[in-house]
């Protein structure tokens, strides 16, 4: 899949907001706020239940990586997220 086209598919699934269970969180790492080399996606299925966490990683910035965010919209359509929530900017690591 074009990388476009996955990224501008996880966006719609954000701007959906908060619609319940199951949901998915997504946050980005780096050494610096310029280029995230880790992405975390976080599944929940339902309140109080346990997080599961899949971790990606990649030598140059994971949100220009066509598989890594094509792997990400999988994820999500898969898991049939009700909610997907995305923390906004790169953290970076320490």
């Amino acid at each position: 899949m074009n990388i476009d086209k996955a990224k501008k598919r996880i966006a719609k699934h954000v701007k959906k907001g908060h619609k319940g269970y199951p949901i998915i969180s997504m946050a980005y790492f780096g050494e610096s706020a310029d280029c995230a080399t880790e992405v975390v996606i976080q599944f929940t299925l339902h309140e109080g239940g346990e997080v599961m966490e899949e971790r990606f990683a990649g030598k140059t910035d994971v949100r220009e990586d066509e598989v890594i965010q094509t792997t990400l919209l999988k994820v999500i359509e898969r898991a049939n997220a009700n909610t997907v929530t995305e923390i906004e900017g790169v953290s970076i690591l320490s």
